[in-house]
């Protein structure tokens, strides 16, 4: 695996509930290696959103609470930073995020022009950086030189013609209605890329599209990655899609991270019994349907040990009380289960 850009440790966050602490991420980890996709994958609700939105630091506060566990970055513990430093050196710069939903992320009253304006006036690579809480006008007053406003616009007009935005100066004057659903998640792409960030998490970026359209903003995402160097941070339910995109994947569920593995061995040679009931309950021409029986557990009062023991065939004793230790079957293959399929 390639040199460690991002490595979450431990990490626990519990939301407050009318019934209880919901314990939504329970003592996960994760490692992003530089010029890496990783693929984030479980079912809805295992927690995936609320892990990408506390490496952003963008928890809803109060009601979510990190428990434990850091957010390594460059070196560096996210969950130590204050927001105004994550705002001037972090989120929209060195960590930039594509959300779901291409219709609703940009506002319908302004032109695409403006919006992206706005952004490189705050995120521009060429803005000078002000680390922690640095001395000056607060960020709304701060001029946008000229000089660096045009060299701005240059790039962004560039960069709209690399993600395939028909005449891209003329584009930058019409507004998002104008746009398909494909086009504006090329423009999010573009956004995502234009800070030159080291990483970029991206939400089930595919999700609201067609799936010809998926194939193409899939092949445009991974293309553009892998020629600037970036890292990614790719979080699904589709296997499918994580197949296409990703060099490893992370599998997650109710809270726990199960196994990572790269995407070969994830889909050739699963260890877990949930990535492996996972795997058999896609759809395959001739074959009858295969779901996992049981639910997903509750987070509020969780099972103990393994989550998915409730759910699992080879439960034992051990799986109910004690949450597996993650044992090592290959480079960069790890698994947390008490009774793994090892390979052959």
């Amino acid at each position: 695996m390639s040199a460690e850009l991002l490595a979450v440790r431990g990490l626990r966050v519990s939301f407050s509930t009318d019934a209880g602490p919901a314990r939504v991420l329970d003592g996960v980890n994760l490692t992003v290696g530089r010029g890496e996709v990783v693929g984030l994958v479980g079912e809805s609700g295992c927690g995936k959103t609320t892990l990408a939105r506390a490496i952003l630091g963008v928890l809803p506060v109060p009601a979510a609470r990190v428990a434990g566990g850091e957010v390594v970055f460059k070196g560096e513990n996210l969950l130590a930073k204050d927001a105004r430093a994550m705002d001037e050196t972090v989120r929209g710069h060195t960590i930039t995020f594509i959300p779901q939903d291409p219709y609703g992320s940009f506002n319908p009253l302004f032109t695409v022009g403006s919006q992206i304006r706005d952004l490189m006036k705050w995120k521009s690579p060429g803005r000078p950086r002000r680390a922690g809480r640095s001395r000056g006008l607060p960020a709304l007053l701060r001029r946008y030189p000229g000089a660096r406003a045009r060299a701005d616009r240059e790039r962004v007009v560039a960069l709209l013609r690399r993600v395939h935005i028909a005449q891209p100066a003329a584009a930058l004057s019409k507004l998002p209605h104008e746009f398909s659903g494909g086009q504006r998640q090329r423009l999010m792409i573009a956004m995502a890329m234009l800070p030159e960030p080291d990483l970029i998490i991206a939400d089930e970026p595919t999700t609201a599209l067609d799936v010809t359209i998926q194939a193409q903003i899939l092949g445009l995402l991974r293309g553009l990655v892998k020629e600037r160097g970036i890292s990614v941070l790719f979080t699904t339910h589709d296997l499918g899609t994580a197949y296409e995109i990703c060099d490893r994947i992370t599998v997650m569920y109710a809270g726990q991270e199960m196994e990572s593995a790269p995407a070969e061995s994830f889909f050739n040679a699963p260890a877990h019994p949930y990535t492996i009931r996972l795997l058999e309950s896609l759809p395959r021409p001739g074959q009858p349907f295969t779901g996992i029986g049981g639910e997903i557990p509750a987070l509020v009062d969780p099972p103990g040990g393994c989550r998915f023991h409730p759910r699992c065939e080879l439960a034992s004793d051990a799986c109910r009380n004690l949450r597996p230790e993650r044992r090592t079957l290959s480079p960069g293959h790890t698994v947390r289960c008490h009774h793994p399929r090892l390979p052959a």
